[in-house]
């Protein structure tokens, strides 16, 4: 997954998604488990900005942010005793 927008923007865009969209990103990430079963980024994004009506700069800020956070949830912590 490519990132188009640098860090900065990146951060900016999912700081101002509740006051641009009026939705919080767990809403927009709950929208997209619920949605289709798209495989790339860009159809996500595509498909978000179409169904909600998003300027495509947010949608695809939205789909990155859920990507990273999942990958992270999806890391398992190692245990404590080894296994």
């Amino acid at each position: 997954m490519s990132l188009t927008h640098s860090p900065e923007i990146h951060a900016k865009l999912i700081e101002r998604v509740p006051a641009v969209t009026g939705r919080g990103l767990p809403e927009w990430f709950d929208a997209l488990d619920k949605g289709p079963s798209l495989l790339r980024c860009s159809d996500r994004s595509n498909w978000l900005a179409d169904e909600y009506e998003l300027p495509h700069w947010y949608a695809q800020a939205i789909v990155t942010e859920y990507e990273r956070r999942r990958r992270n949830r999806s890391i398992p912590a190692p245990r404590r005793d080894g296994t």
